[in-house]
């Protein structure tokens, strides 16, 4: 029976893997050619209208050095971080998104595993600190929520894009304002993102899907994190 599982979690990483993959090689072709070459560079620092046009950070690239704030409202660096330990980066719409509250629940149940295995589990959104706040209480979240208001580290890991004027009014008619949860008005999201550093900083898994309303299974994030520990 164990057995099973361990193949059914493999298959499931693996089709996950390949889905990532197909957005890579998708959204690479808008990419230049020195971002093949020199996967750490972001190329462009202008923020896409479409989630489908970003163009994250690939494997073997690093973490750009970012401040962020803390649920304390406290500056601190994303590279720093990570030198403490391993780090499993969660980037996440906003606690008003009803998926990634979701997500949030699922991930503080595998938290305990993740622990064990030397993580640290990190996630990030555009919220303001007080929005922050009322997340980790509305989930009871114990690890780490970061505040990426300015969507500076967005940007840098490829991942944002601009929400277009008539979504944003339809937001509102939802009771969503996404001014009021940023406490900015750039109206920049990130693509729902799953982003794996080992201590030196370098990536070793990252999942990126433009449809926010699929995100990675609990299952497939530990058994990433399981391989990630592991490779050289």
């Amino acid at each position: 029976m164990k057995k099973s599982i361990v193949y059914l979690s493999l298959a499931t990483l693996f089709f996950s893997l390949l889905l990532a993959t197909t957005f890579q090689t998708n959204s690479a072709a808008a990419t230049k050619q020195s971002n093949v070459d020199n996967p750490n560079k972001v190329i462009e620092k202008s923020v896409v209208t479409s989630p489908k046009n970003v163009n994250p950070l690939l494997i073997g690239a690093s973490i750009p050095d970012i401040t962020l704030k803390t649920i304390e409202n406290k500056d601190i660096s994303l590279l720093d971080l990570a030198k403490n330990k391993p780090t499993i980066f969660i980037f996440y719409r906003g606690g008003w998104c009803p998926y990634c509250n979701l997500q949030l629940g699922q991930l503080r149940l595998i938290e305990p595993q993740l622990v064990e295995l030397g993580y640290q589990l990190v996630a990030i959104s555009p919220d303001r600190v007080e929005k922050l706040q009322e997340t980790s209480a509305k989930n009871n979240l114990n690890y780490l929520l970061l505040s990426d208001s300015s969507a500076n580290a967005a940007i840098n890991f490829g991942i944002a894009f601009q929400v277009d004027s008539p979504t944003v009014e339809s937001y509102k008619q939802y009771g969503i304002d996404l001014e009021k949860f940023a406490g900015e008005k750039h109206h920049i999201l990130p693509v729902p993102s799953v982003f794996i550093a080992d201590t030196t900083g370098k990536i070793k898994f990252q999942y990126v899907n433009p449809d926010y309303k699929t995100r990675l299974s609990s299952d497939v994030i530990l058994a990433a994190a399981k391989s990630a520990i592991t490779a050289k």
